[in-house]
């Protein structure tokens, strides 16, 4: 069992704080968190910093954290852009990238990106062989639909070979038979609550076994919207005005786990025993403060 922090994103109205970022990734180290994740919001109210810049930044502030994105939706990206800019923070940080990425579904705003919704698919399915071959083909030759790719080359390759860990998040059961054949992880989206987790794990189990996938080599994973705080209701109210905010719409009391420690490690055992191998602790307020909490009080009780 692995326990990663979410980096905080959020740029008050002070502006960028480049002494907290980096005192904040030295002391999840130091915590023993095995990783640091993202997500990526690029349009909307929230004041939100962009996912590969700021890997990039935490990759210089941090040592030995495996830095990831939960998720890319890969159809709003060039892939090959996407791929050059992964292998290079894989680089930069010595190998210790990981990568998230998802179709977003149809609710997304994609006409703001030149991008028809009604080949997302297939977009997106072509996209990661892009990636995969950026990373791993010495020389590139792809006649697909969307990319073309012809004795093209991209150096230096990631220092992981053949590529970083690959994650796809999704929920239909489409999309997380896709994840089974694809990647070599599922990871559960925070707005799921454990109880989905629970079927979508069922559901790329019995993927993997369909395709004869060794399910030693593939792992679960999922994020975890967590508060914590002696007072429940204070904390339900505190993560609730968070996530409205986050998501620009209310109504999230059936997906985070927040209240004392105690309630708090109950909630995240759930997430476990649904098949979680890794857990993405996301707390959305004070986050110096429940980092120490998490550290201190709920991951030895899990």
């Amino acid at each position: 069992m692995e326990f990663a922090i979410s980096i905080p994103q959020y740029v008050g109205d002070d502006g960028f704080d480049p002494a907290a970022f980096s005192a904040h990734l030295r002391r999840a180290e130091a915590l023993g968190f095995t990783g640091g994740w993202v997500q990526e919001q690029i349009l909307g109210s929230a004041p939100t910093l962009s996912p590969l810049e700021t890997m990039t930044y935490a990759a210089a502030c941090s040592e030995r954290l495996r830095l990831g994105c939960a998720v890319f939706v890969t159809p709003l990206h060039n892939p090959v852009h996407l791929a050059k800019a992964i292998a290079t923070i894989d680089q930069l940080s010595h190998g210790r990238v990981e990568i998230g990425v998802g179709t977003g579904g149809k609710g997304r705003p994609f006409a703001a990106f030149g991008v028809d919704p009604d080949a997302l698919v297939a977009r997106f399915n072509e996209g990661i062989a892009v990636m995969k071959a950026c990373w791993s083909d010495g020389q590139i030759n792809l006649d697909g639909r969307f990319y073309k790719l012809d004795g093209a080359t991209m150096e230096p390759k990631p220092v992981q070979r053949p590529h970083p860990p690959l994650w796809i998040g999704a929920n239909h059961p489409d999309a997380l038979r896709r994840a089974a054949r694809l990647a070599d992880g599922f990871f559960g989206a925070g707005s799921q609550p454990t109880a989905n987790f629970v079927e979508q794990v069922r559901t790329v189990r019995s993927a993997l076994a369909e395709l004869d996938r060794d399910p030693a080599t593939y792992r679960f994973a999922k994020r975890v919207y967590v508060h914590v705080d002696d007072d429940a209701q204070r904390a339900a109210e505190r993560m609730e005005a968070a996530l409205a905010r986050h998501y620009v719409r209310g109504g999230w009391s059936h997906v985070w786990v927040v209240g004392p420690p105690a309630a708090c490690a109950a909630g995240i055992r759930e997430v476990v025993d649904a098949g979680a191998e890794l857990i993405l602790l996301n707390p959305l307020v004070d986050d110096a403060e429940q980092m120490e909490r998490l550290a201190a009080e709920v991951i030895p009780a899990v």
